[in-house]
């Protein structure tokens, strides 16, 4: 008797051999994918040995102490008289029996080459039957959950045996985008929008992650050692949010026409906003918002900004009810805060619609809009100001919607 088959060499020999069936079924040449290493190429020896001597369609038996030759007592009945066994115990089993034979002969097993069983024992009786005009017995047809396995095993395989990973991938399947944007196609974009609220990790050789990582550092203006951006979230927010954000910088341009000067539409600009986390959002790779009703960072990816929660928590803003952003990092980093200890701090990098931007100087508390003519507060950093850094504030939840949730060194 052969020697114990590794469990995980015996699933993949099935695999294997229900994969070419498959590809069978849908008329689709039955090419392996090349091995990936010598490993491959040894579960591939593997799961030839591991498969019943008679059908090839079944692992061999295992009892728990040795691995029998055939997958049972039917295959190893038919292996004695080489035919099909008269007495039908089982029907299942006598039907396998069968499938495991030559179509042609009746009597030699089907020949597997690795990937896929045959129709016939060899060449003699696939020439025999070719000119008495017989055709190959139907492959096995498989359930759909089956074919899923199947799939993803195959797509698996095929992106393991590829040099390196495609640069500036999809964020929902990893093929290449083809179009401005981070989905490669209109069916990943709308399974994407389906998930919203949400957030889905950029990988770090992805042109975004270093766009993101390479603006928090260079925007790090406080005199302490700016940290290390760990990882990268693409906030997903829902369409109807998105539709209000669109059409409220369209009117900011329709106003002011900045995109005639070279500018963005609508001027808009990306900002940094620190705030407290409850929970482990973007720890270890976490992407679930938590639930909680006070967990800040969770509500404005959830819901984006609220006016009506203007100084809850800080209790009041030098440029009065608004929605405040920086250019400087560091300066988000003072309020960006962490209720449950973690290695990680978070921050947002929004986009926002500044249009045409109002600077001051020095405080004003009591404001509750921009200056009549303008879309935003610049306040500016001079000497005799009140301001060590940089921010833009502005006034209407619709100016402004997160783009990035950014994890780096507490």
């Amino acid at each position: 008797m052969n020697a114990t088959v590794p469990p995980m060499h015996a699933a993949l020999s099935v695999l294997g051999t229900m994969a070419g069936q498959y590809l069978a079924t849908q008329g689709q040449a039955a090419q392996p994918p090349a091995p990936v290493n010598a490993i491959a190429q040894q579960s591939t020896r593997n799961a030839t040995r591991s498969m019943c001597d008679i059908c090839h369609v079944r692992p061999k038996y295992f009892d728990g102490k040795k691995t029998h030759s055939y997958c049972g007592k039917a295959c190893a009945t038919a292996a004695q008289s080489r035919r099909v066994p008269n007495s039908k115990p089982k029907a299942s089993k006598t039907v396998k029996a069968t499938r495991g034979l030559c179509d042609c002969c009746h009597k030699q097993p089907k020949y597997n080459d690795g990937t896929t069983t045959h129709s016939y024992c060899g060449k003699t009786c696939a020439q025999k039957a070719k000119v008495a005009g017989t055709t190959a017995a139907q492959p096995i047809q498989l359930s759909k959950s089956v074919q899923s396995s199947l799939h993803w095993m195959l797509t698996v395989l095929t992106r393991s045996s590829r040099s390196s990973p495609v640069k500036n991938g999809c964020l929902m399947c990893g093929k290449a985008v083809k179009r401005k944007g981070h989905f490669c196609s209109q069916a990943c974009t709308s399974k994407a929008e389906k998930s919203a609220p949400s957030v889905l990790e950029v990988p770090q050789g992805h042109d975004t992650f270093k766009s993101v990582a390479d603006q928090f550092k260079t925007s790090w203006r406080h005199q302490t050692p700016c940290p290390t951006v760990r990882r990268v979230h693409k906030v997903i927010t829902s369409p109807a949010s998105i539709a209000k954000y669109e059409a409220y910088r369209a009117a900011v341009e329709a106003r002011g026409n900045f995109a005639a000067s070279g500018r963005s539409a609508g001027n808009e600009n990306r900002r940094w906003h620190g705030t407290t986390r409850e929970c482990n959002l973007g720890d270890s790779g976490n992407g679930t918002l938590c639930s909680s009703q006070t967990c800040s960072l969770c509500c404005i990816i959830r819901t984006s900004y609220n006016l009506n929660l203007f100084g809850k928590k800080t209790g009041w803003g030098r440029f009065g009810h608004g929605i405040y952003t920086s250019s400087t990092s560091s300066k988000s980093n003072d309020y960006s805060s962490n209720v449950n200890p973690s290695g990680l701090k978070a921050m947002l990098l929004n986009k926002v619609v500044v249009g045409k931007g109002y600077k001051m100087t020095q405080d004003n508390t009591s404001l509750t809009a921009p200056p009549s003519g303008y879309d935003s507060v610049l306040a500016e950093v001079v000497n005799g100001g009140s301001l060590n850094y940089d921010e833009l504030v502005c006034y209407t939840n619709d100016a402004i919607r997160p783009s990035y949730l950014v994890m780096y060194d507490a």
